[in-house]
């Protein structure tokens, strides 16, 4: 579908996200919005033990208000490659850093209104970062707990995790695995 945009406004430029509306003519002259979350992206990290155990964090979501089960990820710097942002956040928020990292995919998590583009990478070939974790002040509340991979599958069976880029990459690794590349 071709739109074009007659007028854009910044309504807002927030620490995560900018907020755009657009005023559109579709083809047929009909006049519309379009409201944008736009995002820098981020990068997810599923890292695995030779055991196929999983490291899940457990962290409050604003927005949701309430604990989830998700991986560890985050949004990428400026500049910032996203291998480098997913082998920062499973350092930060894990306390363990990979010595082997396989890109899986990248997915738009939500494209109906926001261009966020998240990069998913396996990590493997873990080790304890001797500093530990280096949480930042939101993240406080935050756990760590590994899983078995079957169990993290049933996790998501059961509903409980609703976090759409773990379900993508745990679906992902779930498919290396069955191919017997993991």
């Amino acid at each position: 579908m071709d739109l074009k945009r007659l007028k854009r406004t910044i309504v807002h430029r927030g620490r995560v996200f900018t907020t755009i509306v657009d005023d559109v003519e579709y083809p047929s002259g009909r006049k519309s919005i379009r409201e944008i979350a736009q995002h820098p992206g981020g990068a997810v990290a599923i890292a695995m033990f030779p055991d196929k155990r999983t490291i899940l964090i457990k962290q409050h979501r604003y927005p949701l208000d309430r604990f989830i089960w998700e991986l560890p990820a985050g949004k990428l710097e400026p500049n910032e490659e996203p291998l480098a942002c997913a082998q920062r956040e499973l350092g930060e928020e894990t306390g363990y850093r990979a010595n082997t990292w396989r890109r899986l995919t990248t997915v738009y998590p939500s494209p109906g209104f926001c261009d966020e583009l998240l990069h998913l990478y396996l990590a493997t070939d873990l080790e304890v970062i001797p500093e530990g974790r280096k949480l930042e002040e939101g993240e406080l509340t935050m756990t760590v707990e590994i899983f078995p991979f079957e169990t993290v599958l049933s996790m998501i069976e059961r509903e409980e995790i609703p976090d759409a880029k773990t379900i993508c990459a745990v679906f992902f690794a779930e498919r290396l695995l069955r191919r017997g590349e993991l």
